[in-house]
């Protein structure tokens, strides 16, 4: 894929060139959509992890969408395509010396896909979510026009009601991102607790010191919890590498500072996809050498998923051994001082581990998202856990992720809606706004050809 990466200077002819090829396919985008046809993403790689049936393939697909527009070091801001991958736009920013204010943590995401679904990342305990370091982006709507959204203009109801749609109001073509400068190298350090109280009461300290650039945690166990503070420098005594042989997750256990590049920072989750790479065998050494570098990473494990997924090699091992297997993949974001009661109902009732534990600063008062609404102001506690539940004893469909989301609406918490959900009708909309999504919806998608989000998250459709 052919990424142009241009400074963005003033008057400067390579960045006018840029941003006029993009104008060049936004023109040829419209004339085609001028001609009735079907717009929709064609992508080769999905981070939703939710079966649906098979689409008919759109006449007009946004894959060439996907090029670094400029960077602008000094104003903080880089422009960018929405179908842009992460592993991209971090590469055209950092040889800036600047990063996206959040860079989710798997190479595969799309800059415009963790706008119109959540991202979150260990820079969120300052920055807030991916769509909270958004400035300005133009979308494709649902009655084919290409609008442009900001906070201010007449399309901000657009704006603000895009971020948690999953395509249903449109998609995006073009962005305005934040950046923030970076050191060459992070330093990191590894705290251990035992007591889910005393860590979260710690969380809330290190988000309001000043010392830290980077947070996050993972709990291992109920009496074996760790929070990793990450810091730029700009020298380090050596550098580890987690992209190949060793792993990040369990070096988390093993040592109590380590140091890396600030790209291998960058992508320290991508290599083993969290933890998730165990289930395609690629943390056993002599497989992972079979794998090599360039395999293990979260675009490889999610096309080894999809194939997995179609053919059904999984379910029909359960079905076999006679294993009732449920999927629970989620993240969840809870209130800090519900955090510590959350994590109990979780060890009791659902089991999986490791989790990933990740603070998110909420939108201040005066700024609302509709279809993901946080208290303002707030901090919450992302909690992060992907991994089967299994059990010898028969359940309802959705027995294990249920009870999740009735935990997490019980504790004022709020559900992403990249995997699968289970909410009846109308508790579904009385989290995630319906008089501004049927709003929004009548304005832009009038005769529905996005689909409707409660039928393309719940039902699947």
């Amino acid at each position: 894929m052919s990424n142009p990466v241009l400074s963005l200077v003033e008057g400067g002819d390579g960045a006018l060139k840029t941003v006029a090829a993009y104008t060049d396919r936004k023109a040829r985008l419209l004339a085609e959509l001028g001609a009735g046809e079907r717009v929709g993403l064609a992508k080769n790689t999905s981070n939703l992890f939710r079966d649906r049936a098979p689409r008919a393939r759109p006449a007009v697909d946004l894959k060439r969408f996907d090029h670094v527009l400029a960077v602008d070091a000094a104003a903080g801001v880089v422009e960018s395509e929405g179908m842009v991958r992460y592993v991209d736009l971090a590469d055209a920013t950092l040889a800036h010396g600047v990063m996206p204010a959040v860079v989710p943590q798997l190479k595969s995401i799309t800059l415009g896909g963790a706008v119109a679904g959540v991202g979150i990342e260990a820079t969120s305990f300052r920055h807030g979510l991916v769509h909270d370091t958004i400035a300005a982006f133009d979308v494709v709507t649902g009655d084919g026009r290409i609008v442009t959204c900001t906070p201010e203009n007449e399309h901000r109801d657009l704006f603000f009601g895009f971020p948690n749609s999953y395509g249903t109001l449109g998609y995006a073509l073009k962005l305005s991102a934040r950046t923030l400068p970076v050191k060459p190298y992070v330093q990191i350090e590894h705290l251990r607790y035992t007591d889910a109280a005393a860590y979260f009461a710690d969380v809330a300290h290190y988000v309001h010191e000043r010392d830290s650039d980077f947070l996050d945690g993972v709990v291992f166990a109920p009496g074996e919890l760790y929070f990793t503070r990450g810091t730029f420098v700009d020298s380090a005594p050596y550098t580890s590498d987690y992209s190949y042989e060793r792993i990040y997750y369990r070096s988390i256990r093993e040592r109590a500072s380590d140091y890396l590049t600030v790209r291998d920072y960058l992508w320290r989750w991508d290599t083993d996809w969290f933890w998730c790479s165990k289930n395609v065998g690629a943390q056993h050494p002599l497989l992972r050498r079979l794998y090599g570098r360039k395999r293990l990473n979260s675009i490889f494990y999610q096309k080894v998923m999809r194939w997995n997924s179609r053919w059904g090699l999984t379910s029909a091992w359960n079905r076999l051994t006679g294993v009732n297997a449920e999927s629970v993949i989620q993240d969840v974001d809870i209130p800090l001082a519900r955090a510590a009661e959350f994590l109990d109902f979780f060890h009791a009732e659902i089991g999986i581990l490791p989790v990933w534990i990740c603070p998110i600063k909420a939108p201040p008062a005066n700024v609302r998202f509709p279809l993901y609404p946080l208290a303002p102001d707030a901090l919450y506690i992302n909690f992060g856990f992907w991994d089967v539940v299994r059990d010898k004893k028969p359940r309802p469909r959705g027995f294990y992720n249920r009870k999740i989301e009735r935990k997490v609406s019980e504790l004022g918490g709020i559900k992403s809606l990249y995997s699968e959900a289970y909410f009846a009708h109308d508790e579904f909309w009385s989290i995630y706004d319906r008089a501004a999504y049927v709003a929004l919806k009548a304005k832009y998608d009038p005769q529905g050809a996005l689909g409707d989000l409660y039928d393309k998250i719940v039902l699947r459709k």
